[in-house]
């Protein structure tokens, strides 16, 4: 079976990697710094930024602490993280990526359904 995805709080039509990535820049110039995507086998990809770093998270059921992409290395704290609900978050460098690699994760897991061979991602289960 192919698993289909939708970005949460959008229209019930289903996402595609060609798509998505348009999507997601839409939602980010418009302020949304955060997306949920749930795709038709009930996970979930979360997508979180400040527009220059980003929080890319894959949960594999509802309540799962899931896994995310890294930058192992870098250094600092970003902050500007801003959630659909106000909170305002900050995340080490090093738990988040640039965006555009951040883009090319999300691409990816929506094509296929997992991270990049090369991508560097920690399991928080």
């Amino acid at each position: 079976m192919i698993e289909s995805w939708v970005i949460n709080d959008d229209s019930p039509v289903p996402v595609s990697s060609e798509v998505v990535l348009e999507a997601l820049r839409l939602r980010v110039d418009s302020g949304q710094l955060e997306t949920w995507l749930t795709s038709s086998s009930g996970r979930s990809l979360a997508f979180m930024t400040n527009t220059e770093r980003a929080m890319v998270m894959l949960l594999e059921e509802e309540g799962d602490p899931g896994e995310h992409a890294v930058d192992p290395g870098a250094q600092g704290v970003s902050d500007g993280f801003v959630l659909c609900n106000g909170q305002a978050d900050e995340y080490p460098d090093e738990d988040t990526v640039a965006i555009g690699e951040a883009f090319r994760l999300v691409e990816q897991i929506i094509g296929t359904g997992s991270w990049p061979t090369d991508a560097r991602w920690v399991v928080d289960r």
